[in-house]
């Protein structure tokens, strides 16, 4: 179920770029996935388990991430938790996504909106 260039994949939902977000500097486990993301979003942003999982599903199917045969040391690790790390079209579709988010940005603010107008 590959797509054929990144740019097929967007616009990426803000729970699946986080995700992405949360594996491009080291492979995790979903705990950790959620974590991360919480810790990156400042908590703006809880994964629950079943957001979390579903997500994870359609990431590997889409070839986003894989799951890492790699295993920390078992003796500090839980042998039940699957590791997940960013495939190279994942990085593309997330590199993808920061330019059309960016071009997002740049419109709004060519239109003079700004974060203060969401408190006036």
């Amino acid at each position: 179920m590959h797509k054929s260039t990144p740019n097929d994949l967007l616009p990426l939902t803000p729970a699946v770029f986080h995700i992405l977000l949360a594996l491009m500097d080291q492979e995790r486990h979903g705990y950790g996935i959620m974590k991360e993301v919480e810790a990156q979003t400042g908590g703006e942003m809880l994964l629950r388990p079943g957001t979390l999982y579903q997500a994870i599903k359609r990431l590997l199917d889409l070839g986003l991430i894989e799951e890492s045969a790699e295993r920390p040391d078992p003796a500090l690790d839980d042998e039940r938790r699957r590791y997940y790390r960013i495939s190279a079209l994942g990085r593309r579709a997330a590199g993808a996504e920061t330019a059309r988010l960016q071009k997002l940005l740049q419109l709004a603010h060519s239109k003079k909106l700004t974060a203060v107008d969401l408190f006036r």
